[in-house]
């Protein structure tokens, strides 16, 4: 857990609460966290869902890992102490369009498991939905597919600390929907999570 190292700071509350923008939105707010190896699909699903989600009337927003890492966090690089530090800003950003009412889709390698269950912790806390996603990818495909070149330079040693590859990735054990994106169709995919999303009562039919 982060140092607090501000004294004298305290959470302000205002007069209209999460209900009443769930309310407002006519939906339920939370956090959609994708995790899975670098190729293995998150940003694809994300995108698709985002549009599907749209085409409802839902209000959903995307957090993307390399999105991020170009603004909030482009202070971070790929250490462990670094991811930690990466994923630990994103969740408690997620929380905030949570609160705001908005469907979130954090989508990132997130390798660790105890940063992932501390995102999860932080929403729990707050009676927030939290929904584990994992993207999962064999590594052969992963690297079949590699859109960005990552593995190549991580084989050839061009990048250090990279998931699959030099650094561990460490997959979910209860996951709430776990997909199979080498052997599933995009848009079975994102049927299951509008399923799930709407069998939970945070979307209507």
């Amino acid at each position: 857990m982060a140092e607090q190292k501000a004294t004298n700071v305290h959470w302000h509350h205002g007069q209209i609460t999460t209900e009443d923008r769930n309310r407002l939105l006519n939906q339920k707010g939370a956090t959609l966290w994708f995790t899975g190896l670098s190729g293995s699909g998150k940003s694809t699903i994300a995108v698709a869902l985002e549009e599907a989600l749209f085409k409802r009337g839902k209000l959903s927003y995307r957090l993307d890992g390399d999105n991020i890492r170009m603004g909030i966090n482009k202070n971070l690089g790929f250490s462990d102490e670094d991811r930690t530090e990466n994923i630990r800003r994103i969740g408690e950003v997620s929380k905030l369009f949570v609160d705001a009412g908005l469907i979130t889709l954090s989508s990132f390698i997130s390798p660790f498991r105890e940063d992932r269950d501390q995102v999860r912790r932080l929403h729990e806390e707050s009676n927030m939905p939290f929904i584990e996603i994992f993207v999962d990818c064999s590594l052969s495909e992963a690297e079949n597919r590699d859109p960005k070149g990552l593995y190549v330079k991580a084989r050839a040693g061009e990048i250090k600390n990279f998931t699959g590859i030099d650094s561990p990735y460490e997959a979910p054990e209860k996951p709430e929907i776990h997909l199979h994106t080498d052997t599933t169709p995009l848009d079975q995919e994102v049927a299951i999570i509008i399923d799930y999303l709407v069998q939970h009562g945070l979307i209507s039919e």
